[in-house]
Formats: structure tokens, sequence, C-alpha cells
């Protein structure tokens, strides 16, 4: 069995930074540059996708993913669904480039990586299924929607439709809108979980008039990974010539979907969370003819231009955030979209399945692969979510999250593709112990 070395030489050549990428990748840097991880290791057989019970629970290939993460040992991670931990490769990518930007900083930020933003670019957009020139590179999907939010020709009167289950940040910078420009907000409030189609869609359109400019949709919905119909909310504004926002933070990276296939004109996700980049690193789509009605969230010599670029205008960046970016990427497209969905499916139905007969749970999380993927959320009768969490991580150092959000109210639990079946067995045990 491959034993990987996690160590790096104390100091590289500047002279020879693209070595760099063969150097640093712990167990992910013996096949970086690999579509298929036969192709690095003709001794190791990557399961077939094929059913969902199949490739997705073959412990032995998802356990040589685990080394590519800086896991612990002892403390069982299960809140991937607010932050997810970057591969090794990146972290020593991200260390490496700083390094090498704090030796001569002007020089090498602005002269060398930032002209690597354009490869970064065309990657991102292959996995995303959309033009290099409808992509831009920024920190997180706050700022993202926010810049899509704030950047919209909208006037008093004008009407958005959202959900009360959006992201926080999201409603919070439409309400800012309505504060300021007099635009009115019309609230969609759904009853969830659901698995009907037609209903998630309706609820939404029947709150579209003449005077709806906009719908702004939570892709998967953070608070318990309800899969909404995003297309067929879309299609049904666009009939109405209704402009489409998507929120695509907890979908990309988890689902296996191109951008465009939800027939939206506007998206935003963060890409530290199931893509796995560094901390602080996020993506903006924006359909190409929609470009110049979008004003950017900071200053640009051609605000009404074409040019997604207008959106990177952020002064200095952190140039190695960008940089390491493409080393999470070369992970995720090693274990592929279709399979890394499957395996985050099984997960959490593994150990959904496993506590449903416990006496008083509650889930608030459909379990088919249809209406959820990664994320779970249970409750107790009579327990308050925080209790179920604190009890959690006191007793069995499994740390989950307490939602307490509209109706809601549960434990958020959100594995990875580095946690195993025995990291959820010791979950359900835990549950089945605990006292209501």
């Amino acid at each position: 069995m491959f034993v990987p070395d996690y160590s790096l030489p104390t100091i590289l050549p500047m002279s020879n930074r693209r070595s760099f990428i063969r150097q640093s990748a712990a167990f992910l840097g013996a096949f970086a540059l690999h579509q298929n991880l036969a192709e690095a290791f003709p001794s190791f057989n990557a399961p077939k996708i094929s059913a969902l019970d199949d490739s997705s629970g073959d412990e032995d290939f998802w356990r040589q993913v685990r080394q590519a993460y800086a896991a612990s040992p002892t403390l069982i991670n299960l809140n991937n669904g607010g932050v997810c931990p970057a591969p090794r490769a990146t972290m020593d990518a991200l260390d490496y480039y700083n390094r090498m930007c704090s030796e001569a900083p002007s020089y090498y930020m602005w002269r060398i990586l930032d002209q690597d933003r354009e490869p970064l670019r065309e990657n991102l957009a292959t996995l995303a299924g959309a033009s290099p020139e409808e992509i831009a590179i920024n920190r997180n999907a706050t700022e993202a929607l926010n810049t899509v939010i704030f950047g919209l020709n909208l006037k008093a009167g004008d009407e958005v439709v959202l959900s009360k289950y959006d992201y926080p940040n999201m409603i919070n910078a439409w309400k800012q809108r309505e504060k300021r420009d007099g635009i009115k907000l019309v609230w969609v409030d759904p009853e969830l979980p659901s698995d009907d189609e037609d209903y998630l869609t309706q609820v939404y359109s029947a709150k579209f008039t003449d005077k709806t400019r906009l719908v702004h949709i939570t892709h998967i919905i953070n608070w318990n990974g309800q899969i909404l119909p995003a297309r067929k909310i879309a299609e049904a504004a666009h009939k109405r010539g209704i402009e489409v926002l998507v929120d695509g933070a907890h979908s990309f990276a988890v689902l296996d979907y191109n951008i465009p296939d939800l027939d939206c004109d506007y998206w935003g996700t963060s890409l530290h969370k199931f893509l796995c980049g560094p901390f602080g690193s996020g993506m903006m789509y924006i359909k190409k003819e929609k470009i110049p009605n979008v004003w950017p969230l900071l200053s640009n010599g051609e605000p009404n231009g074409s040019d997604i670029r207008k959106f990177e205008s952020l002064g200095t960046r952190s140039f190695p955030i960008e940089m390491a970016i493409g080393y999470s990427l070369d992970l995720h497209n090693m274990i592929g979209s279709k399979r890394k969905q499957e395996r985050l499916h099984y997960l959490k139905n593994y150990w959904m399945s496993r506590v449903k007969d416990v006496p008083g749970i509650k889930f608030y999380t459909n379990p088919s692969p249809k209406w959820s993927c990664a994320i779970g959320n249970f409750g107790f009768e009579g327990k308050k979510p925080s209790e179920i969490s604190d009890q959690l991580f006191s007793k069995h150092k499994i740390h989950t999250v307490s939602i307490e959000w509209e109706k809601i109210s549960g434990v958020r639990v959100t594995p990875n593709v580095y946690t195993t079946t025995d990291e959820l067995d010791k979950l359900v045990k835990a549950i089945r112990e605990m006292k209501v």
C-alpha cells in the first residue's frame, strides 16, 4: 500500500516554482495532475461509479482519499456544512505561495501570480460547465451574491421574491436594499422538508407579479439540506421576464451539475465549502449578456463593461489563496463529481437510517437523493438542539451545529468525503444512547 510522504524540502528554489506541484502534494501530490487515479497508481483500482450503495460504500477507496486531508484522529468533524478543511496539498501550496510572495511581494504577486488567475478561471469554468468569461473569482458566496444584490439596477417599487430559509447574509443584503432603495421584498415560507416538486415550484411562482424583477433561490438550504427545484422555479420566472439569482454555496462540488443546468442568470458560491479550497475563496457566475447590467461592488474603470474581470477589482488580495484553489480542484476532479455526490448522500443516509427507530427522534431532512445530499438534520421532541450538540461534543467529541431557524429545530450533521463510516458508527451509538 502506498505510504504518503508529507515532508517538504525546507527551501524550494524560486527559479523552479512549477516543480512545487510535484514536490508538495502529500498523498494528493502523487496524482494531483492526473484525472484518473489508476494512471497515477497502476496497482490501485478506483471503484467504478455504479449503484449508490456500491462504489459509494467502498471503504478502502475512501480511506485512501481521507489521507489527502489532515483529519483529526481525536475529534469527529461533522460540521462540514459550515466550512470544509483543505487537503494537505492545498495547505502546503498556500504556505509555499505565501513564503514566495513575502520574498518580493510586488514582483511575485503582480507579475507572476496575477497572471495565473486565468488558467484557474478556465479550470473552474470547466467544472462549472460555463464559459471562463462568465466566471469571477472572489472570496466567498456572500461577496459573490452581494455583488449581484447591490449591483442590479432596481428601483423603488420593484419586487424581489425570496425565502425565509435563505442564508442570513443574503437576507440582510436584501433588507439593506429595501431600506436604502425602497424595493419590496416578497417572502416565501415553504413547509420543509418537502418532496413535492410542484409544491416547491408553486410556492415561489405564486408570489410572482408584474412588479417582480428577480427571484432569489437557495439551491440547497443550509439549515436542513433541502434541495430546491431551482431550474423549475427559474423556468417559471423566465416565462414572466423575471431574472434568477441562485445561491449555490451548498450545492457546488456537492451535486453533479453545471451552472447553466439551473437556467439562472446569476449564481455564487464559496469554494472553501465542499470544493475544500482555502478559507476565503469563492466564485461568481453571471450570464455573459447580463454582465453589463451589474455594477461591481468595488470601483472599476469600466463599471458598465462586459468583462467579468471588472468584479475582481479588489486591490491587494491574497494571491496565495487564489493559487492554492487549484490543488483542491485537482482532488475534486480525481474523485469525480458524480462519485462524490453519491458518497456524500451515502454517508448521510448511513447514519440517518441507523437511528430512525430511536424513540422521539425527528428528522428535518428528506432522505431521498433527489431532495438532499450531504446535510442531515435531526432533533428530539422536548430537547433543545444546543443540548443535543453539546452532549455529542462533551461526551463523544463529535462536532455538529445546533440549528434553530423558522420551523427547523435540530442538529445539523454534515460529513465529508474524508469522513469514515467508523466515525458515523460512533455518532449512531451516541444518538441511540441519548436520553430524552
